[in-house]
């Protein structure tokens, strides 16, 4: 992705965490990023081709975070829960805007099918939850390692916008990431059958 391309998509994934996904045009993309009206027309000429921009530059983002998570080589569960609940914590702080833009495109989805395959992205996420189950041993890994990003998933979903937003410590300080880790552990143990 060239740096203006970033540039402008990660101005449009601010407008859309923060404006939802009725608020995404080029001309807020173009106020966003400071650039002169046309900009964002200029590399993205459809509003299906600026959300494809968001949802690639989302699911860039978000792959190379969870590259650099630091998981350790044999599944050992309390330094897995610890590294995944690092992950979802820096999604729920640093990475909120990103987070929040995510489910927005997710839904988006649900309207408009032919970008369903372009957020294929969570594959990846599959992908690596299986893996890692099969060298845990675990019986019927991609079964499993499904269920283990969906509660992944919802965890996280319900921490930035569900009830448990409410009721959980701020994201970002030690509670926070205890409670996270805990949950994670919770999961780990069901699919690991420890």
């Amino acid at each position: 992705m060239s740096d203006r391309v970033a540039v402008l998509a990660d101005a449009a994934i601010h407008v859309v965490a923060t404006r939802g996904m009725r608020g995404l045009t080029h001309r807020a993309v173009d106020a966003e990023a400071g650039l002169p009206q046309g900009s964002t027309s200029a590399y993205f000429r459809t509003r299906k081709a600026l959300v494809e921009g968001v949802v690639k530059r989302l699911a860039e983002l978000d792959l190379a975070e969870a590259a650099q998570a630091d998981l350790p080589g044999e599944p050992d569960v309390d330094e897995l829960a610890h590294a995944i609940g690092h992950v979802l914590d820096l999604w729920m702080t640093t990475g909120r805007e990103r987070t929040l833009a995510r489910y927005a495109c997710l839904l988006e989805a649900t309207r408009q099918p032919e970008l369903r395959g372009i957020l294929a992205h969570g594959a990846q996420a599959r992908a690596q939850a299986r893996d890692l189950l099969e060298r845990a041993g675990v019986a019927d890994a991609d079964r499993q390692g499904r269920a283990l990003v969906a509660f992944l998933d919802g965890l996280l979903f319900d921490r930035l916008v569900g009830a448990g937003a409410m009721f959980a410590p701020e994201p970002g300080t030690p509670e926070s990431r205890a409670e996270l880790v805990d949950a994670v552990r919770t999961a780990l143990r069901a699919v690991l059958g420890n």
